[in-house]
């Protein structure tokens, strides 16, 4: 059964003396969850990255014909808006599967109902026929697609022990590559039925989540300690806040937050806009269409991660080492953002695809198990990972909006790029400070 015990973990035990609420899964139980683990975060991915990288800015831009000044300001003013639900509701569910006691598993129901929830704001999304449509589809997608992922995303800490968790990660990490090009490749195929592409990416969300759900356990309610109880009078709204917010207090978590967050940051600056940098920045060939560039170098960004995930997370596990890898595939990334600064041409590009994808995709893998060793209290996993999804989620408000002002009154596409870079090396330099953790 259980390999590890968390450390401040003094509940009830299981027959075999174990403790509730530590890590079930041993080694031939991750070997049938990693492989579904890695495929439900590649498809939830998917869907974000299809949508918001492919879908959404050819949504607007159709709205929009021939104007780029309107179509930029209101894929920032979409994808910003709809980047708060998502950065509200994934901690909430977090919360709230941390606290569900069912015969189904505590996991299971938020992640079964998010992903059915997001496949019919989905279909809504198709129907749009106007940027506030537009906006209201893409905030309901959002909101019930991070219910399911802060759910996805306490599996980790849940059922795997510490001494695998670089390895486990490492796949996450491989996934989220992947799902840049299974998202962005399969939304490509739908730019002339832009509906049945937002439908297609929450069909396979929901297939890969009911797949994960029906064939590994998620501990149902008599296997879990009791949720701690609630308060015995009401408590204020900025107390219960604190309370939510607790984990900040903790120096580690709140520095491994911050470096995520400005690193997702000068991410998001970039590929939020990817494809109107192709369309207005780089000069492609004839043979290449916008749309068709960003696949393209998603997929030589993914072949970079898979390597480098393959090879970090594990070696992060084996020298024990999860900051120290960290902070240099941190720094690395950032570098790989002036990549296309000094060569903003299709070559540049593809050696840009290459080189982020290989960093930024080991900084994912060891990042998240690095996350995962400073939760400061086992009975709200969920919850705090997702405040530390919000470091992914967050960025994603705020880069529309800063990206589309440098781009329109700064320095335009290319400055983004210097931007991206510099906030990213901020974030990077931030894991140097993380104590007690090598």
């Amino acid at each position: 059964m259980s390999e590890h015990t968390p450390p401040d973990s003094d509940a009830a035990a299981r027959p075999d003396g174990t403790a509730l609420g530590a890590p079930p899964t041993g080694r031939r139980g991750l070997v049938r969850l990693v492989p579904l683990l890695g495929a439900g975060n590649l498809a939830v991915y998917a869907f974000y990255i299809g949508i918001s990288g492919v879908l959404l800015p050819l949504h607007i831009q159709g709205l929009h014909p021939g104007d780029e000044e309107a179509a930029v300001a209101n894929l920032g003013i979409v994808t910003g808006v709809a980047a708060v639900f998502g950065t509200l509701f994934n901690p909430i569910g977090g919360a709230l599967s941390d606290r569900t006691r069912t015969r189904w598993g505590r996991r299971n129901p938020w992640m079964v109902g998010g992903a059915l929830a997001a496949l019919l704001a989905a279909v809504v999304l198709g129907l749009a026929d106007s940027v506030l449509m537009v906006l209201l589809g893409w905030c309901l997608a959002q909101a019930t697609m991070n219910l399911c992922h802060a759910a996805l995303t306490g599996i980790l800490p849940d059922r795997v022990p510490d001494h695998r968790r670089g390895t486990v990660a490492s796949v996450m990490g491989m996934a989220l590559s992947v799902a840049g090009v299974l998202g962005t490749g399969l939304a490509a195929l739908f730019t002339e039925r832009i509906e049945l592409g937002y439908i297609a990416l929450g069909g396979v969300a929901v297939a890969a989540v009911v797949l994960l759900c029906a064939f590994t356990h998620d501990p149902r309610g008599d296997e879990l300690p009791p949720p701690p109880p609630p308060p015995a009078e009401r408590v204020a709204p900025l107390v219960a806040l604190g309370r939510f917010l607790s984990a900040l207090t903790h120096r580690n978590f709140a520095l491994v937050l911050i470096g995520r967050a400005l690193l997702f940051l000068g991410y998001f600056l970039i590929i939020g806009y990817q494809l109107y940098i192709f369309d207005y920045y780089i000069e492609l060939p004839d043979s290449i269409s916008p749309a068709a560039a960003v696949p393209i170098v998603t997929a030589l960004g993914a072949v970079g991660t898979v390597v480098t995930a393959a090879i970090g997370g594990p070696l992060s596990d084996r020298l024990d080492r999860r900051k120290l890898f960290t902070l240099v595939s941190g720094v690395a990334s950032a570098l790989a953002m002036l990549i296309p600064y000094y060569a903003p041409t299709w070559t540049g590009m593809i050696v840009f695809g290459l080189a982020l994808g290989g960093a930024f995709g080991c900084f994912l893998a060891v990042d998240t198990a690095l996350a995962t060793l400073v939760l400061p209290n086992h009975e709200n996993y969920a919850r705090d990972m997702g405040l530390l999804n919000i470091a992914a989620a967050g960025p994603q408000i705020m880069a529309p909006f800063i990206a589309s002002m440098i781009i329109l009154h700064v320095g335009g596409y290319s400055s983004l790029f210097l931007v991206g870079a510099g906030v990213g090396l901020l974030g990077a330099l931030s894991i140097a400070f993380v104590k007690g953790v090598r």
